[in-house]
């Protein structure tokens, strides 16, 4: 009896121990191809390697909320996971206020940061433009006429409601899906004008097939030091970077949690993960927990305020 006891106490144990022991699932809050996808891709990957199958879940739709509901709504067990951005954490709920069905800041709790990648204004190929200011000079001669392609409830969105107030010009925001279609429409010249990150838009501007504007950061960047920034273009106000953190329905247990953040912190040092990062021009991020958790307040709040301010509105 004593050693059935004995099992019976350590059974627990054991299987809390041989986490995980089936496959993890990243649920991804956009379709393929977008920076939130390659980010979310590049991490799922080398977790497989460390703690076996972790695969991607792509949930596009209403601004990033679908996936933030679905996952929000899963056992808190480790086996479901959600690529968090702006757009699933920040700008969606702001959008669908109503119908989001989660609160990001009470229904998840931070595992690790990711990444921050730096965002471009671009503009088709078939476009005569080579400034921002070539931009703004022909939006004002011709109201209306131009437009903007972004991902609905995506940081672009936000982005260029933001340049059209800093700069009052009159340019259409096209909603799309995700960023794979409006690059395709762009590269195509079926579209003029975005904001995409360098994780996806680096090989299309080095190559010429779309070109690059302005960077939206205080500096300009190594990898394209011909590039200049949104600031050294005439307009202050509108600076931004896509940045990703890997979040878990609350009440995951913490040492799941933990056992989440040492593996991905580590994913993000190794010199494989380091060199993809640089490739794309983009940074990988450490916090603590604690910080996570105060970052994704802050920007839940300033986004919020932005999008007040801006009076946006879901579709």
């Amino acid at each position: 009896m004593a050693g059935a006891a004995a099992a019976l106490s350590v059974g627990p144990a054991r299987a809390q121990a041989a986490y995980p022991n089936r496959p993890i699932r990243l649920i991804v809050p956009f379709p393929p191809g977008g920076p939130l996808d390659v980010m979310g891709r590049l991490i799922a990957q080398r977790l497989s390697t460390t703690l076996g199958q972790v695969f991607v879940d792509n949930k596009p739709g209403a601004g990033g909320t679908l996936a933030g509901r679905e996952a929000a709504r899963s056992d808190p067990d480790g086996y479901t996971l959600l690529m968090g951005s702006s757009a699933a954490l920040a700008i969606g709920p702001a959008l669908y206020r109503e119908n989001t069905g989660y609160d990001p800041l009470k229904s998840f709790v931070p595992v690790a940061m990711v990444s921050s990648v730096p965002y471009v204004m671009i503009a088709a190929a078939n476009t005569p433009f080579k400034t921002v200011q070539e931009v703004l000079a022909h939006a004002k001669a011709n109201p209306g006429e131009l437009n903007f392609g972004v991902p609905n409830g995506a940081p672009p969105h936000m982005l260029a409601e933001m340049f059209k107030m800093s700069t009052g010009s009159n340019i259409v925001t096209v909603p799309y899906r995700g960023a794979s279609t409006l690059i395709t429409d762009m590269l195509a010249g079926r579209l003029q004008l975005g904001f995409e990150t360098t994780s996806v838009m680096f090989g299309h501007l080095h190559e010429g097939k779309i070109r690059g504007l302005a960077v939206l950061r205080d500096k300009r960047l190594t990898e394209l030091p011909d590039m200049p920034t949104m600031v050294e273009s005439g307009v202050k106000d509108v600076i931004g970077s896509s940045w990703s953190g890997i979040v878990a329905p609350a009440g995951t247990p913490p040492e799941i949690v933990g056992k989440l953040r040492n593996e991905i912190t580590a994913g993000l040092r190794a010199p494989e993960v380091a060199d993809r990062l640089k490739v794309m021009a983009a940074d990988a991020v450490f916090m603590s927990q604690d910080e996570m958790a105060k970052f994704l307040a802050d920007e839940y709040h300033r986004i919020g305020s932005i999008m007040r301010a801006a009076n946006l509105k879901a579709d």
